[in-house]
């Protein structure tokens, strides 16, 4: 590239050579801090109903069945959410995708809190997943288009660390209060994100990237321009901007997602998204009904026993957001896979006949699927332009919807129809398929620039 050709103030080029001199900094990690509460709590809104449905399944008199269906009805919202804030993102910009998926999952937990029946907390609940499936593909997005090359796995996964620890939150607090208060306020307090919009809106800008691609130059410039002083503020003078890629700016289109160069991407993530997110809330959030109604524990015990699991999960996400430049990332993948298939296959075939053995067993394996859980949220948005970016992710989360859907209730079917081993031999052989495809397909984006990867 010539470097005496100075890009258009505004455009791709010029926004993305500004955007990668850019030191982290305050400004960086404030952003990151205010679009984190509302991913924090999406976490825990996606598990509240797991530490719910030990009390009100007795008493609402439910069976495995409706279990299974409220288990997954947010899912079914989240498939539908998916669908749409990637269309809306694209469409409108990140930010309002954000601030609207947050507010309509928390104003539906509230409402969750009312609910009388088994239908109405079912209808609710499918609503609430609309909001809680918009807000995290969104926002990662918007995350990475902020970031630069140099260690953006460990900026974005430090950031996406906020999600496993709202499922943990959600074990933790449904622990102390559900047994204690009631369930109804678990609900209550998932609503609270409603609060973290005042401050998206007064604080937080349009991704300068999305804006770039557009044609809105004076707009993406005005906001780099704005990032550019921030960070000068807490960092001092920044170097001059070099020249990074030299991009053609064009519309989105569907090869996008499934052309020639994209195909095998798309393909090879939506596998890998279907085959974690099936293991990952087929598993977790049958734990305490499993620990409940398997193994008769109480209430308490069978939040602790899961909230060991989750926190197993969460260091496994650590693990990930501290390491994840040193490797290539099939390697990350393809190796999590393959240790959670171990372990599952493990529980499989010795038929856990005790709770001590599934709590040991399935925190192994979770610790794996839980590295390839947060993973997939850096991975994703790093093999789609940014015209499409954000519609790549929902599409991929889409598919993590559609297997977190149906993981509950080939959970409860496989349980009722051969026993709580098969259910783990499931988890194992899907586990055993994605790690040879993320080992054979899967793209490197290790330290390289956005528009370098998916031009």
């Amino acid at each position: 590239m010539d470097s005496a050709i100075a890009p258009k103030k505004g455009s791709v080029d010029d926004v993305v050579a500004r955007l990668e001199r850019m030191p982290i900094s305050s400004w960086h990690l404030r952003a990151r801090f205010i679009v984190g509460v509302a991913t924090f709590f999406d976490g825990f809104d996606a598990l509240a109903i797991a530490y719910v449905l030990p009390v009100i399944a007795p008493q609402w008199h439910l069976t495995p069945a409706q279990i299974g269906l409220l288990l997954s009805a947010s899912f079914f919202g989240q498939l539908l959410a998916a669908l749409f804030f990637g269309w809306f993102a694209e469409r409108y910009g990140r930010m309002p995708a954000i601030i609207w998926s947050t507010l309509i999952y928390s104003v539906m937990s509230l409402a969750c809190a009312f609910a009388w029946n088994f239908n109405s907390l079912l209808i609710l609940r499918t609503l609430q997943g609309i909001g809680i499936g918009g807000e995290v593909p969104v926002a990662i997005t918007y995350i990475a288009e902020l970031s630069r090359a140099e260690r953006r796995g460990r900026f974005l996964l430090l950031y996406e660390l906020v999600f496993p620890i709202g499922l943990v939150a959600a074990v933790l607090v449904g622990a102390l209060v559900v047994p204690h208060i009631g369930w109804q306020w678990l609900f209550v307090i998932g609503a609270l994100p409603a609060f973290a919009v005042f401050f998206m809106q007064r604080m937080l800008p349009e991704s300068p990237r999305w804006l770039a691609t557009k044609g809105r130059h004076t707009e993406a410039d005005a906001v780099v321009s704005m990032i550019e002083q921030a960070v000068e503020r807490s960092t001092g003078p920044l170097p001059v901007a070099q020249p990074v890629v030299r991009t053609r700016e064009r519309p989105a289109s569907l090869s996008d997602l499934f052309g020639p160069e994209y195909l095998g991407r798309t393909l090879s993530v939506w596998v890998i998204w279907a085959a974690c997110f099936f293991c990952n809330f087929g598993l977790v959030v049958w734990l305490p009904s499993i620990y409940r109604t398997v193994f008769h524990l109480s209430v308490s015990d069978a939040l602790i026993y899961t909230l060991i699991t989750q926190t197993v999960g969460l260091i496994g996400c650590l693990v990930c957001a501290l390491w994840i430049d040193t490797l290539m990332r099939r390697i990350w993948f393809a190796g999590a896979f393959l240790g959670a298939t171990v372990f599952f296959v493990w529980l499989g075939y010795v038929n856990p006949v005790s709770p001590e053995a599934v709590l040991i067993v399935s925190s192994a394996a979770y610790f794996f699927i839980s590295v390839i859980s947060i993973g997939l949220y850096l991975y994703t948005p790093e093999i789609y332009p940014t015209r499409a970016r954000a519609i790549g992710m929902t599409s991929s989360a889409c598919w993590a919807r559609i297997a977190s859907f149906l993981g509950p209730n080939v959970v409860g079917a496989a349980m009722a129809a051969w026993g709580l081993g098969s259910v783990f031999l499931i988890f194992g052989a899907v586990a055993a398929v994605a790690a040879v495809v993320a080992g054979a397909c899967l793209s490197e984006t290790r330290h390289k620039v956005l528009e370098v990867v998916s031009p």
